[in-house]
């Protein structure tokens, strides 16, 4: 049973007593100067001027409301002067959000009262989970599409394309709560009460994910908290990044003769620890194709385990950061040598690591086109 909105009042607000009253200084973050790698990024970087341009409504209270400023020549986006302290920023800008939020949630809980006669039983809202794919909006479901331009209250990770935003309905209020290494705008436990309080108040809430939202999206987390309190949750696949990254460069994740099976991985640890690793004798597999998600930092030991548990070195692998979006870069090697050619090149996240004979089926694969034609013999 869903608990009553007083209670969820202070949840949804409970970042900032997080630290002991008067021991913070609190201040909107405003965006002072210009950051050409932001503007090169075609998703929503934490303190972009477009994540400050597309979530304006929410700083309308902010006393020093400096968000948007003009920039010299052409650029798109900006990064902040801010604090060093990843949790101050974190609560300098949710403490800008909280005013209109609250407004919000009020404008909301009234309209839900005021058509009672439409809402049956005066329930709680619709809450989606929607998957928008690797970054190309023409990848998006026709379902997605009109879910998104519906929604009362969206909120949007990193990996959501400012392409996609862009087909969000103009009455729709967005708020980004993305996760970065290092800060998270908005912790686990305070988007699941955002959505729960929004819900309840008989708002059609969207969750919008990059990929698909129960492929190392936390999905399930949400649906499960949600489930548990009385909300239904509505899933709508998206395309995730294996597959959508895959056939953009001609690989096939299984293929008569040379792979049998796929596999997907995290490579991102948890806590800072090396679980990824502990998989590497079975996953070790030369029949099969393994697809590593946020597996940068953790690849080299990732190699060096898959082969020790004996795949070959010379097994084909392609590295491809901002798969499917223009800014789109692909890196083709042999395992043994990918995370010194992935350094070379500089890849940054989001990067997808495809390990596995199929990868030299790609048009794209440096070697000779015989080479994919012995493994199809083979």
């Amino acid at each position: 049973m869903a608990l009553p909105y007083t209670h969820h009042y202070k949840l949804l607000f409970s970042a900032l007593s997080l630290k002991k009253s008067g021991s913070l200084h609190l201040q909107p973050i405003c965006c002072v100067q210009c950051n050409s790698n932001v503007s090169s990024s075609p998703f929503t970087e934490k303190h972009s001027l477009q994540r400050y341009q597309r979530d304006q409504w929410v700083y309308n209270n902010s006393n020093n409301n400096q968000q948007l400023i003009s920039l010299d020549g052409d650029d798109q986006a900006a990064s902040c002067s801010v604090p060093s302290d990843s949790d101050s920023i974190r609560l300098n800008d949710i403490a800008s959000q909280l005013p209109e939020l609250r407004k919000l949630l009020e404008v909301l809980k009234h309209k839900r009262e005021s058509c009672s006669g439409h809402v049956p039983n005066n329930g709680p809202g619709n809450v989606f989970l929607v998957g928008t794919g690797p970054g190309d909006p023409d990848l998006l479901t026709l379902k997605a599409v009109k879910v998104i331009q519906k929604a009362d209250l969206l909120l949007y990770d990193r990996l959501v394309s400012n392409d996609v935003l862009d087909l969000v309905g103009p009455d729709v209020r967005l708020l980004y709560v993305g996760k970065t290494a290092g800060y998270h705008s908005r912790t686990q436990e305070e988007i699941h009460e955002l959505l729960l309080s929004f819900a309840e108040a008989g708002a059609n809430v969207v969750r919008l994910k990059g990929g698909d939202p129960l492929v190392f999206g936390r999905g399930g987390e949400e649906m499960d908290f949600l489930q548990q309190q009385g909300i239904q949750v509505k899933v709508i696949p998206g395309i995730t990044a294996a597959s959508g990254i895959s056939a953009e460069l001609g690989i096939p994740l299984t293929h008569r003769g040379v792979a049998i099976s796929v596999r997907f991985l995290t490579g991102h640890s948890r806590k800072g620890g090396t679980d990824p690793l502990f998989v590497a004798e079975n996953a070790a597999d030369p029949d099969s194709t393994l697809v590593v998600y946020m597996g940068l930092s953790t690849l080299p030991s990732l190699a060096q385990k898959l082969i020790h548990h004996g795949l070959p070195p010379d097994t084909p692998a392609a590295a491809v950061e901002r798969g499917t979006t223009p800014q789109q870069r692909t890196v083709f090697a042999e395992l043994k040598d990918l995370a010194d050619k992935i350094k070379t090149a500089e890849l940054v996240s989001p990067t997808l690591i495809i390990i596995g004979k199929v990868v030299a089926l790609s048009p794209f694969w440096p070697q000779s086109s015989k080479q994919a034609s012995c493994l199809v013999e083979n």
